[in-house]
């Protein structure tokens, strides 16, 4: 069986070649290294040297600054020789884009460079161009000739590369032969590769960056799969989701996409890009990282059938096809569950927190965007009426002695279920039952496929006890594939420990978050120690980051750097302010060109810096406005919502 990593069943890290950058040492099964950026002007030697020291000490073991010309790499020089005099040794790395002269200062200076193969040598006019293979192949030779050189200083001075390719600058060649997809992306990070294994370079890093993280994912595990049809061998891998975001949503985005390759052990460095200062980042991926510390200890878990080929495609997002269960699977949208069962007594009050809040006067319910569709209360029956969407999922026992068996639906354990359903005792809208993807293989496992194959009104709430969780729910869902079992599913996942707010975001969006890339999941349910406000704001989050339910604005906003020309903390800040009422419009907020205009292909409106104080305005990847001042800004990208018909008002 093919795969992208060296198991789906059991935890091991991706074999890789090992890169030296400086004294750090990536890849072939050492420690997965964090990294940030700076974000100030490169040629403010002393404030980047400041905020370079920040992120030593708040744990970055590589910091990247940006050379967008041959100066800032010359700058280079005196930022190491200043840090290196304080006695910081933190290898350094200089991010290029158009310039490959001031890529060739810099490798003489710093310990690694990274390149962007979509416009190191190609540029990018958002044209449609036609290649004939001859004229495609000169293209090819040219990009040897010029890339050439580099790999040649490289060698020379012992620096380092990452051939770091981002979903949003593909050339113009690529888009014309592959188009904007994560194949497109892979061949052009391959297209340089072959000319460094040509000259016998290998001290190589790769990248396959987007803002969104199911286009990453998929173009991370065609990488690792064409290095190793094509090579023999992988080279390690730096892991992100660029242009994430800030906050919440920014941390969910990434724990998913960058969590859901570490859970198969792709993976041997990461940044976690966030519009905030950059010394913030590093606490994030040590709350990522940290949960594989003693994975490869967990319990076994079923090997799949070696049939040559999985029940699901991991290169390609289709989502597993179920009936429909009432509201849940089929096309519809993902469900919620919130669980209250902690709580002794549940007000009307509670409910604001899941979405529905009560106007007594009235006596009406406004219901949010994020509203979930299911609460959970153990034994406990709600003393009031509710409002009309919401339902209740109680304990089977506490479900026999409810009037109201429609508004109130039982949630069994597998073995009470089978016994219930033998006596003809289940209910006949919803029964939720609780498996355990730990249990399967035995009898008790193998009854419920059976009575799920014979059809009915069950929604298996499927979860694990195991350290490597999501790898044994997968398994089981892939059962069920096989077995063409065709009822939805909810997940649910488990935070009971004493995990930090940071930790349990990360832990839900991780182990939810890649089911769902891969199709997986019909609806949430997270159970642990947060009140129901957050864990009903992190499920609506995780829905939001994989695209399988839109309940909210979303911001695909870059981590600011050396190149942006406004305040873009602020920035983002007020443009969320007056637009986050907006469900579904997509909206950029990018520093600069050099990523902006094609990781905003994905978004229906962009907000740009070009110059000092200066914005231009896109409607997708068509420029609307130019040289805007950044006073105004702000009022015209709403007036331009309001004019292509995307503007609601507050109610």
């Amino acid at each position: 069986m093919q795969l992208y990593c060296p198991s789906l069943t059991e935890y091991k890290r991706l074999a890789t070649l090992e890169v030296k950058v400086g004294d750090l040492t990536i890849g072939n099964f050492n420690p997965v290294r964090i990294q940030t950026m700076t974000t100030t002007d490169t040629m403010d030697t002393a404030g980047t040297v400041a905020q370079a020291i920040r992120c030593i000490e708040a744990g970055a073991e590589l910091v990247r600054i940006t050379a967008p010309s041959k100066n800032e790499a010359e700058n280079l020089l005196p930022i190491k020789n200043e840090l290196r005099r304080q006695g910081y040794t933190t290898p350094l790395v200089a991010d290029i884009h158009f310039t490959p002269n001031a890529a060739e200062v810099a490798a003489r200076i710093v310990e690694k460079v990274r390149i962007n193969p979509g416009n190191y040598i190609d540029k990018k006019k958002f044209e449609l161009l036609e290649y004939t293979d001859a004229e495609y192949q000169e293209e090819i030779d040219r990009i040897r000739d010029r890339f050439t050189p580099l790999v040649k200083i490289c060698k020379e001075y012992g620096t380092a590369m990452r051939i770091g390719t981002n979903h949003g600058s593909l050339s113009d060649r690529i888009m014309s032969r592959y188009g904007d997809t994560p194949m497109g992306m892979v061949e052009s990070a391959m297209e340089f590769l072959r000319v460094a294994e040509d000259l016998q370079f290998r001290n190589i890093v790769l990248s396959m960056k987007s803002s969104n993280p199911q286009v990453m994912v998929q173009a991370y595990r065609l990488l690792v799969n064409t290095m190793q049809q094509e090579l023999g061998h992988c080279y390690p891998l730096h892991l992100g989701v660029t242009e994430a975001g800030d906050g919440e949503d920014g941390r969910i985005k990434s724990a998913v996409g960058i969590g859901t390759l570490l859970e198969d052990g792709v993976g041997d460095t990461i940044r976690v890009s966030l519009t905030e200062d950059p010394e913030f980042e590093l606490p994030v991926c040590r709350d990522i990282i940290k949960r594989y510390t003693h994975r490869i200890s967990h319990p076994p878990i079923p090997a799949l059938p070696d049939t040559g080929k999985l029940p699901y495609d991991p290169f390609n997002y289709k989502r597993r096809e179920t009936g429909t269960a009432e509201n849940i699977g089929g096309k519809q949208v993902p469900v919620v569950v919130a669980d209250f069962s902690h709580l002794p007594l549940i007000s009307h009050h509670d409910l604001q927190a899941i979405g529905y809040a009560y106007d007594a006067p009235t006596d009406k319910w406004n219901i949010g965007d994020a509203a979930a569709d299911f609460i959970f209360t153990g034994n406990h029956m709600l003393s009031f009426a509710l409002p009309g969407t919401l339902r209740v999922i109680v304990q089977y026992h506490t479900w026999l002695h409810v009037e109201d068996k429609e508004k109130y639906l039982p949630y069994f354990d597998v073995e009470g279920y089978l016994a219930a359903a033998a006596q003809g005792h289940t209910g006949s809208h919803l029964n939720f039952v609780a498996v355990n993807a730990d249990d399967l293989g035995t009898p008790h496992f193998s009854a419920f496929l059976e009575a799920l194959a014979a059809g009915g009104n069950i929604v298996p709430v499927v979860y694990s006890n195991s350290p490597h969780a999501m790898a044994a729910v997968r398994r089981a869902l892939a059962e069920l594939m096989l077995q063409r079992v065709t009822q939805p599913v909810i997940l649910r996942s488990n935070s009971h420990e004493a995990h930090t707010a940071d930790e349990t975001l990360a832990h839900f969006a991780i182990e939810t978050g890649a089911l769902l890339l891969d199709g997986f999941g019909d609806g949430l349910w997270l159970k642990g120690r947060p009140e129901p406000a957050q864990l009903n704001n992190i499920a609506f989050g995780i829905l939001q980051a994989t695209r399988t339910r839109i309940s909210k604005t979303e911001y695909i906003s870059c981590p600011s750097c050396g190149r942006t020309l406004f305040d873009l903390q602020e920035t983002t800040a007020r443009i969320r302010a007056v637009t986050n009422h907006l469900k579904g419009v997509k909206i950029a907020i990018m520093g600069c060109i050099v990523n902006g205009p094609g990781e905003m292909a994905d978004a229906d409106f962009g907000y740009v810096g070009s110059g000092v104080g200066k914005i231009t305005l896109y409607r997708g990847k068509e420029v609307v406005k130019r040289g805007l001042s950044s006073d105004v800004a702000v009022t015209e990208l709403i007036n331009l919502i309001r004019d292509n018909g995307m503007w609601v008002d507050v109610k």
